[in-house]
């Protein structure tokens, strides 16, 4: 996303020439990311991205070593003002649209969200912001209409350092020279290192991808002081197209990109660049008028297709068929091609606009996109825009945060690496809560309870790692690296309760269903989960309900060496078709011409999961009528005559299928005030509502 082609001239100030062959390059990144975005069968369309990144390096590299060779200095702010010129009109204007369209139609959270990314973006950090957020609750990235930014943040980071950096050694020229070189083999070699063990700050953040844009630069001052007309041949340019097309098509996303495979769209990239202006049959395809076209628009098209996307297909719950996606796509084009043609174009090409009249608008434009944002983001998504029937739904969805400012990552042993969270009074803990996503669920209700009773507690937990010792899992919604760190979490803490004397009870909370069965249920039928005995090969086969309950036998007969009583709080009904974000669309688009029909439900008959409550629950009943455990039971307090119920009394009960809200965890604890030695305090609420 960057501004026109460059070659050689004479004077630094002067025009560079256009070179048609890059507007078909920036046309095959682009379009590899839309198609991609779409839904077309591209697995490493995303890898337009990393050629944006190489044409950017060659592009302002060029202009910037040029202006340096000849002149001995860089003019930062004609740098910028052109920056500004060429990049803030557009942006701002999506912006602009892209809160206009969210405030018809996002809920109140995810419209809050939409207005920190509006500040984020606007100050060049959502890279930044969308990295910190990647997380197991995270929303969908088809939920973030701004999340396309992360890429231009990364670029602007780089327009930031590399004139900074070339000023910074400015006298030294073939030290500065010796300088990128070692900044680009630093982030690269740090790039394919890191990937396998933190993959989403290497897909992220400027360090690791730094490497793609400064390879551009040296490619720029390489052929600078060669004097080279970039016409390279024609074999090159064949191969440079091949690693190019063969990245878009297989490369996978996922816990391996970028690392190693990053190498070859940039590799490409570097091929066809150096071999832009040859006479061959690559070079015509690329400076054909249809990719010339879609050069030319990149940028806007870029800018407007990822919202296009994300809020077409949040309104119509998806797209029906491929049909409908090549509709929506046609339409990102449609203002892709207005937005140059309207916003980008007529700022550039006036001449007349004096500098100070650029940087004074962007500062305007910026203040009033950090203001809108902050509105949006203080007034917690301005959530009066929806009717009453929206609203229960509405509170349930934003009902799911909780205050984590307790918790820590432990220093020292037995706990040495794990994140754990007091609850209660300060002090040596006595009740250790251990589980899955549902004790993070349950959090609110559990310190309350800890509070009432004066006990001090400590939770542990992981999401979808099972609180069991002798099993690993392997999880659908999970990275490898995941997987692995919930079996050597899950060791570590069957090693340290022998160096906890301060333990008198363990609770343990976790999906039981989930593990029993091996999936989830309506609309999370999709996930599955796979567990594995970690010493017991010969089981491998088993069956993995039998699993689990071998599992729950051997962790609780395992904490009975160290604490005296075991608790284990039974799972709360599931309501399949329930989620409290989808059921808040519905009701908000209702009177949506596009939206389409109801289909969640917030109401379940537990007969029709009678077999996966009976294998969850199976292990667990066992061990109480042994003795071996107390069970605690939450389901008369969603369920009435046969019937389980999302909403209860008018408010929520559950955020997702499965996961309670801070209102029905706080309800709840009168159920966990036994745990803590505390009074049974009735909460219940007696009606239900829909």
């Amino acid at each position: 996303m960057s501004p026109a082609p460059t070659g050689q001239s004479a004077s630094p100030h002067a025009p560079l020439p256009y070179r048609r062959d890059i507007d078909g390059l920036r046309a095959i990144a682009v379009l590899s990311v839309v198609l991609y975005h779409f839904g077309l069968p591209l697995k490493g369309g995303f890898v337009g991205v990393d050629i944006f990144f190489v044409i950017s390096g060659f592009l302002i590299g060029g202009i910037l070593w040029r202006e340096y060779d000849s002149t001995g200095r860089i003019w930062l702010k004609n740098f910028y003002i052109r920056r500004f010129r060429r990049l803030a009109p557009a942006f701002f204007a999506m912006v602009a649209v892209t809160m206009a369209l969210g405030y018809a139609i996002l809920l109140p959270f995810e419209y809050r969200e939409l207005g920190k990314s509006v500040i984020a973006a606007t100050v060049y950090l959502s890279n930044l912001l969308f990295f910190r957020q990647a997380g197991y609750f995270d929303a969908a990235s088809e939920e973030k209409p701004l999340l396309h930014t992360w890429s231009l943040a990364v670029e602007e980071q780089f327009y930031v350092f590399l004139p900074l950096f070339i000023l910074l050694l400015a006298r030294w020229r073939w030290g500065l020279i010796g300088g990128l070189i070692a900044v680009w083999a630093g982030s690269l070699a740090a790039c394919i290192v890191l990937t396998p063990y933190m993959q989403t700050a290497t897909f992220y953040l400027f360090p690791f991808r730094a490497w793609e844009m400064l390879t551009g630069v040296l490619l720029a001052i390489w052929g600078f002081h060669r004097g080279t007309l970039w016409r390279g041949h024609a074999v090159l340019s064949w191969l440079g197209l091949a690693l190019i097309l063969v990245s878009v098509v297989f490369i996978p996303a996922g816990p391996t990109f970028p690392g190693l495979l990053a190498v070859f769209p940039v590799l490409g990239t570097v091929l066809l660049l150096s071999s832009g202006t040859g006479a061959n049959p690559v070079n015509r395809l690329l400076t054909h008028p249809v990719a010339v076209f879609f050069g030319l628009i990149s940028y806007s098209l870029y800018l407007w297709h990822w919202p296009v996307y994300t809020l077409s297909a949040y309104l119509r719950d998806g797209y029906a068929n491929m049909a409908e996606a090549l509709v929506w796509m046609a339409l990102s084009v449609g203002l892709g091609w207005l937005s140059w043609r309207l916003v980008e174009q007529p700022v550039r090409r006036a001449r007349r606009l004096p500098g100070l009249a650029v940087l004074g608008g962007t500062a305007v434009l910026s203040l009033s996109a950090l203001a809108m944002g902050g509105l949006v983001f203080k007034a917690n998504g301005l959530p009066d825009r929806f009717g009453q029937q929206a609203s229960i739904h509405i509170a349930a969805s934003g009902d799911f945060l909780q205050d984590f400012s307790r918790c820590y990552v432990a220093d020292t042993l037995p706990l040495d690496g794990l994140e754990v969270c007091p609850i209660g009074p300060e002090g040596a803990p006595r009740v250790l809560v251990w589980g899955d996503s549902h004790v993070r669920a349950f959090h609110a209700g559990l310190d309350l309870a800890a509070h009432e009773a004066g006990t001090p507690g400590i939770i542990i937990w992981r999401a979808g790692c099972p609180p069991l010792f002798g099993i690993r899992k392997v999880e659908s919604a999970a990275t490898q690296a995941q997987d692995t760190a919930c079996t050597q979490a899950n060791k570590q803490i069957e090693q340290a309760f022998s160096r906890m004397d301060s333990l008198e009870q363990v609770l343990l909370i976790g999906r039981w269903a989930y593990y029993a069965t091996g999936k989830g249920v309506g609309l999370d039928a999709g996930n599955t989960i796979a567990l594995h005995p970690t010493d017991t090969p010969g089981q491998a086969g088993m069956k993995q309900a039998l699993l689990l309950a071998q599992a729950a036998q051997r962790t609780v007969t395992e904490l009975h060496r160290w604490v005296p009583q075991v608790t284990v709080l039974r799972q709360p009904p599931e309501i399949p078709l329930y989620d409290s974000r989808k059921a808040a669309r519905e009701a908000a688009h209702a009177h949506w011409p596009l939206a389409p029909a109801p289909q969640t439900r917030a109401t379940a008959n537990p007969d029709e999961q009678a077999v996966r409550t009976a294998l969850a629950d199976t292990p667990w009943q066992a061990l109480e009528e042994t003795g071996q455990i107390t069970l605690i039971d939450p389901w008369d307090r969603f369920c009435v005559d046969g019937t389980c119920h999302a909403v209860v009394d008018g408010v929520g009960q559950f955020f997702d299928n499965n996961h309670v809200t801070n209102a029905a965890a706080l309800r709840l604890r009168d159920l966990f005030a036994p745990v803590f030695g505390g009074e049974v305090r009735e909460t219940a609420l007696t009606g239900t509502s829909e």
